[in-house]
């Protein structure tokens, strides 16, 4: 049986917040006052959409976009870790949670040339409209009340190892690699034997330690890509 990892993307593939790193393309790289203050709590999504709208605005299109996302840092170690599970498929699948979206991530792995390691990416869908705006929507519908309004990480982690069960698809270990306190849900998910793997000095630490009751799984900290490393091949060698 495989092991299956489940990888947050902000702050943990990449060591920023791809949802705030574009604000660089705007002008003066900020975004007017008024539009910051409409953010609503467990809405981020419909605030970014108001963000890519006031972009689309200022005349940023498709290209300078791109730009901008490619030259986002991959967190230290992390390329590393990826070529290596990259090279080991035989004993790992890979996945992706995140709350960024599917064009800004497309964009990212591939200049990494990394795309080729993930088996699935579960993120908000993000298109360009016909003006070449970029528009983006929730991810699903849940009812979690510990989540974010467009994406419960729980269930869509749920929902894939259930998918995978129905074609015979057994996991012998999850390991789950994130940072932010919404990476907590996944997280109590993980049974006896699998791997909570949260980012030192971020708020997913900081949430388990808070709600250490609600984790059944060993937790591993790591502060970079070769940590992670390390922990997979101790893995492979048993």
């Amino acid at each position: 049986m495989k092991v299956l990892l489940v990888f947050d993307f902000d702050h943990t593939i990449v060591n920023d917040n791809s949802d705030t790193w574009i604000v660089q393309c705007a002008p003066e790289k900020k975004l007017p006052y008024g539009l910051q203050n409409t953010y609503e709590k467990g809405k981020w999504t419909e605030y970014m959409g108001r963000v890519f709208t006031y972009l689309g605005e200022q005349g940023i299109r498709e290209e300078d976009m791109k730009r901008i996302m490619i030259d986002i840092p991959y967190t230290p170690g992390m390329t590393d870790l990826l070529q290596f599970i990259g090279h080991n498929k035989d004993y790992f699948d890979c996945i992706i949670i995140s709350d960024s979206n599917t064009i800004f991530i497309d964009w990212i792995l591939t200049h990494g040339n990394v795309h080729t390691v993930f088996d699935k990416v579960f993120t908000n869908p993000a298109a360009f409209d016909p003006l070449g705006n970029l528009t983006v929507q929730n991810f699903h519908i849940h009812h979690c009340t510990e989540c974010p309004k467009n994406l419960c990480k729980k269930k869509v982690l749920e929902e894939f190892v259930a998918k995978q069960a129905t074609k015979q698809v057994q996991y012998s270990k999850i390991v789950y690699i994130g940072d932010g306190g919404n990476d907590l849900c996944p997280v109590t998910f993980l049974k006896k034997g699998d791997i909570a793997m949260p980012r030192e000095g971020y708020a997913l630490q900081k949430r388990i330690a808070k709600d250490i009751d609600l984790i059944d799984s060993s937790i591993s900290v790591w502060s970079s890509g070769s940590e992670i490393l390390s922990r997979l091949k101790s893995l492979l060698d048993k």
